[in-house]
């Protein structure tokens, strides 16, 4: 058996509109194109293709991508019907962090799907991203 374990490169999420959704996560992560996936200058075709968009953390250890598909059948969580099958986790360091990027997150197209912020154990609010993923922002200690 060998010895290395695959490693996780990046999360893929399928999307209608990868250059939107791309263009959402860029900005509230703070998350840069790689070379050759960044939006054109105004005015210019986007030669990127739309099919696969990948974004990567400043660090370069995390990425995220975007993989455009025809259809998508958004997820209906927390009611029955479409699953999430999958989330994304994202942690600030206080309450006045987790109010602070709620109104990022609405500006920037996010829908807000469960707030919990007043729950003493771990505040968090839930939102789908503007394709309907649904992902977390919750207050965690810094690791």
């Amino acid at each position: 058996m060998p010895d290395a374990l695959p490693a996780l490169r990046s999360v893929v999420l399928d999307t209608t509109d990868a250059r939107g959704l791309a263009e959402f996560y860029r900005q509230l992560l703070g998350y840069r194109y790689r070379p050759g996936d960044e939006p054109p200058p105004p005015g210019e075709p986007d030669r990127a293709g739309y099919d696969w968009l990948v974004l990567a953390d400043p660090a370069g250890s995390m990425m995220l991508a975007f993989q455009q598909v025809g259809h998508l059948a958004p997820p209906t969580w927390p009611d029955d019907g479409v699953p999430q099958q999958l989330h994304l986790d994202l942690s600030v360091p206080t309450t006045d962090d987790l109010a602070a990027q709620h109104e990022r997150a609405l500006t920037l197209g996010a829908r807000l799907l469960q707030d919990r912020f007043d729950d003493p154990d771990e505040p968090l609010r839930v939102y789908a991203d503007p394709a309907g993923h649904p992902f977390c922002i919750f207050v965690a200690p810094e690791p």
